[in-house]
């Protein structure tokens, strides 16, 4: 009878064992976030990096780190790229540290840092409170987040670093600025590796962070490696509270273009001062004099990239045949806007990606119009919408000659256009509306919607020799060839980057 009782014993022994195997799992996990992932999590559900991580990088301040340590916990600790990348950013630091930009008690974020050797490099001068953050986490030093939707609350940061030109390579360039600004603290610092090598797109730049900061500095510095060979570091400081970014807001009223405009005006080819006589070869030839705008500066700081395509006709007719293959977008995504307001090119445009078709007419106002379809001497068009002519309002219509006449919407274009874009975005433009440019480009300078406007590609339609019949000018239009030259000159010398298009 004895060996019953025992069992308390054993019973006390199993609970013991199981207590010690669960203080030991805890152990085992605490060791796993310090040593592996060197964090201590306070702050969003993100970990900042203790004091004691143990990364071995030579030529560093910090002696406790050595190259064996940093083999055990990666390769590429140890590599030559790290090493050198490294110590670059802590040289980058010190001189901020020494400008007043930054300073050992800032809460610091680097965003879209492939590697983390910024964060290591801040770690190293002694800004211990540093995490980065990337699409790819790359542990210890980087965690997982995007710059489009940055992982921590409104004015978490003293200082905020994007380094990599990670700015200008961005496809949203107004929401990654936004995010900075918004998880900066007020009166924090935000530093920019950028290339920004032209006046254009510096004050592109200046323009994404003018709802909430100002540029205090623009230091040029010289890259540790051949991606970026000459690097433009730009710092902003938060001035403004205002974190509601009025990146896609309208403009207001008038406005004129600012002097680095005007000299990329300069820039472009000259216009056609004599009247072509066989307009119908000369214009089409000009085409390959264009100085595009997109070849001459970096694009890359703009909110986003749009082309409107006023009296787009078919997709074929310039959006799939022109835009899309020869204009250099420099690799960003144009979102296409095709305003057509002839029933006939509808349909073929429902399977386009990337293309909102407006089925109206662009006008100076909002009311029912009516449009043409009549023929110049000797032209034979088949097909309905295949030569679509002037537009009218409804109330004046009597004044057509002949031809076939249907009723279509018009809508207030240059309301449209400042309801739809910013000056923050890219907007190229391209006009064939059959003569009413004497109408809708006056109206984009009284509203002051003509400076949301980056590039215009302009066909002027005038009485315009006949290739069908020589000696015969057009029927269709009014206009003389010196008014459209004066319409384009009047448009360059408001800075406004105009091409004559055929």
């Amino acid at each position: 009878m004895k060996p019953a009782a025992g069992k308390p014993g054993f019973l006390s022994n199993v609970l013991v064992r199981l207590l010690l195997f669960g203080v030991l799992i805890v152990i085992l996990r605490f060791s796993y976030v310090v040593t592996l992932a060197g964090e201590s999590c306070a702050l969003g559900g993100f970990c900042f990096f203790s004091p004691s991580l143990n990364l071995a990088i030579a030529g560093t301040r910090s002696g406790s780190l050595n190259a064996r340590s940093a083999v055990t916990e990666s390769e590429r600790y140890a590599s030559k790229d790290w090493i050198s990348g490294v110590q670059f950013y802590s040289s980058v630091f010190q001189n901020l540290i020494a400008g007043g930009f930054l300073s050992p008690a800032s809460m610091s974020l680097c965003v879209e840092t492939s590697t983390g050797r910024d964060v290591l490099a801040l770690r190293e001068v002694g800004i211990t409170n540093a995490v980065g953050i990337s699409k790819k986490a790359s542990p210890p030093l980087v965690k997982y987040g995007e710059a489009r939707r940055i992982p921590f609350a409104n004015g978490t940061f003293d200082f905020v670093f994007v380094g990599e030109g990670a700015l200008e390579r961005s496809p949203r360039a107004a929401v990654f600025a936004a995010e900075v600004a918004r998880t900066l603290k007020l009166k924090g610092f935000a530093a920019f590796h950028v290339k920004a090598n032209d006046t254009y797109s510096f004050n592109s730049f200046v323009d994404l962070f003018s709802f909430c900061c100002n540029v205090v500095k623009i230091n040029n510095v010289l890259g540790f490696d051949s991606s970026m060979p000459h690097i433009k570091e730009l710092i902003v400081k938060k001035e403004r509270h205002e974190i509601g970014s009025d990146s896609y807001s309208s403009s207001k009223g008038k406005c004129s273009a600012p002097d680095y405009k005007k000299q990329l005006v300069r820039n472009a080819e000259a216009l056609i001062e004599e009247e072509p006589l066989k307009p119908w070869i000369i214009l089409k030839r000009n085409v390959k004099n264009i100085r595009y705008l997109s070849s001459m500066v970096d694009i890359s700081f703009k909110g986003r990239y749009v082309y409107v395509d006023v009296g787009a006709r078919s997709y074929g007719s310039s959006i799939g045949s022109w835009f899309r293959k020869q204009y250099p977008k420099q690799n960003k995504t144009f979102h296409v806007y095709a305003i057509e307001a002839d029933k006939a090119f509808h349909q073929e445009y429902g399977s386009k990606k990337g293309v909102t078709l407006l089925p109206y007419a662009a006008w100076v106002r909002n009311e029912s119009l009516v449009f043409e379809i009549n023929r110049g001497p000797g032209e034979n068009v088949q097909g309905k919408g295949r030569g679509m002519g002037r537009i009218q309002p409804l109330q004046s219509s009597g004044v057509f000659d002949g031809g076939d006449v249907e009723k279509i919407p018009g809508f207030d274009f240059a309301d449209w256009l400042k309801n739809t874009v910013s000056k923050n975005d890219f907007v190229v433009m391209k006009m064939d509306v059959e003569g009413t440019e004497f109408d809708l480009i006056p109206r984009l300078f009284e509203t002051g919607a003509i400076c949301l406007v980056d590039e215009i590609f302009l066909e002027c339609h005038y009485n315009r020799w006949q290739r069908c019949c020589p000696g015969q000018r057009s029927p269709k239009y009014d206009k003389t060839y010196d008014q459209c030259l004066q319409l384009f000159t009047s448009l360059r010398q408001s800075g406004v980057l105009v091409h004559q298009w055929f």
